[in-house]
């Protein structure tokens, strides 16, 4: 009888820095009943010496050294070599609670779910922040189809989810996802969790939702990409997830439904990592998703995560806005052209026009608005979004996505 219960799988690239901690952090488990395999995706640190020392040193390990193939490829490959009945992910660079096994082992035995979700902890420069899902309970087939899924991608709120799409705070039945993870294209390099998530969530007949946060993920600003080097390219990829997304979920979401949650999804993803200012027709023609801001307006960039980076480089090629500061309450070094990042303290609302708040995430654009009401900054002076659908679906249309979401770019002609 197979004594593993559940398969930790890791996939592993260039994270030597933090992966000793996350290796400890699952090995120190409540829960005995596991095996942690170790996906080492060509890292060129020293991840594979820190993978095979650590195998030697506990029976339970098994380390895969694999070509490089990136994060699809490497998920695949652990999944393929796992023995358990259950499948967790852990990011390399994450840490989990000692209790986070055990807790999700006896959430999905108790409730026979075939899906298990729970909350987590964002870390980002030593402070932590919880982050529990709004929905726990326990659904059946008929709620996941009727009530979970029609707001899974999109939840009425510009960009929110209803279901989070990262892997790594949920518990898999290994059956189940072998049917879902091989369809899913490795060319998918944006949003490959929510291609998993919300595919297998199309099948599942129970799904069990708690509170309790059991996940450590790190947010680091040096993992960004602080620039497309090809858009074109980028785009496909979107395409191909938008069209991945449509095809596993026709079947469970009327057309209309579908439809507007990934015009709202692509719409966001294009946000951030176009930078704001989207390029149309290589550049010739430009879309400004601030409503009321004009070109050349002088602008505050509030966030130095993936959005507020990519807005500072995209206004360096465009010079679309005049970019007078850049601050976030998560202060830390880090510059872009000529702009470094300040204190949140140092916002004068005579210095600038509009402050543009980079997020995408309501909740998230709610808090830090509450905080710059404080500091004396006047709601008119924060930029909103564009969010009316059919701006969205035209824009979109006009970007060159098809009815299906494919980018008219074909692959021939971006390699």
């Amino acid at each position: 009888m197979n004594s593993i219960k559940i398969s930790v799988i890791v996939p592993i690239y260039g994270i030597e820095k933090y992966l000793p901690k996350c290796i400890e952090s699952i090995l120190d488990q409540s829960f005995k009943d596991f095996e942690l395999i170790l996906v080492d995706d060509g890292s060129p640190d020293n991840c594979p010496e820190i993978c095979d020392t650590y195998a030697e040193k506990d029976s339970r390990i098994n380390v895969i050294h694999k070509v490089n193939g990136g994060l699809l490829s490497a998920r695949k490959a652990g999944l393929e070599a796992a023995n358990g009945d259950y499948i967790s992910y852990v990011d390399g660079d994450d840490w989990v609670d000692k209790y986070y096994l055990d807790t999700l082992y006896k959430l999905a035995i108790t409730n026979n779910a075939d899906l298990t979700v729970t909350g987590h902890f964002r870390e980002f420069n030593g402070k932590i922040e919880t982050v529990k899902p709004s929905n726990p309970g326990i659904y059946n087939e008929f709620e996941i189809k009727s009530s979970i899924l029609p707001n899974a991608i999109f939840n009425g709120q510009f960009c929110e989810h209803g279901m989070t799409t990262y892997v790594w705070n949920k518990l898999f039945k290994k059956d189940i996802l072998k049917s879902v993870l091989y369809d899913v294209h490795n060319d998918i390099l944006m949003g490959e969790d929510a291609a998993i998530t919300y595919s297998y969530l199309a099948i599942a007949q129970s799904l069990v939702i708690s509170k309790i946060p059991l996940y450590y993920y790190r947010q680091r600003h040096d993992s960004i990409v602080k620039s497309i080097e090809d858009p074109n390219k980028e785009y496909y990829r979107l395409g191909l997830l938008m069209n991945h997304l449509k095809t596993k979920l026709s079947d469970v979401l009327n057309d209309k439904v579908l439809t507007t949650q990934l015009n709202y999804y692509l719409y966001s993803q294009i946000l951030v990592r176009s930078g704001g200012i989207i390029q149309i027709n290589n550049g010739v023609e430009l879309f400004n998703p601030f409503a009321n801001v004009p070109k050349g307006a002088k602008i505050v960039v509030y966030s130095s995560g993936s959005f507020g980076q990519h807005i500072l480089s995209t206004n360096l090629k465009t010079g679309y806005f005049k970019i007078v500061k850049w601050v976030d309450v998560d202060f830390h070094d880090l510059n872009i052209g000529d702009v470094s990042v300040e204190p949140i303290s140092s916002v004068n609302e005579e210095d600038f026009d509009y402050l543009i708040i980079a997020t995408i995430n309501p909740s998230t654009h709610k808090l830090i608005k509450s905080e710059l009401l404080l500091m004396g900054i006047h709601d008119d002076h924060m930029a909103q979004f564009k969010t009316e659908e059919n701006t969205i679906s035209d824009l979109i249309q006009k970007m060159g996505f098809d009815e299906n979401f494919l980018y008219k770019q074909n692959i021939k002609e971006l390699n």
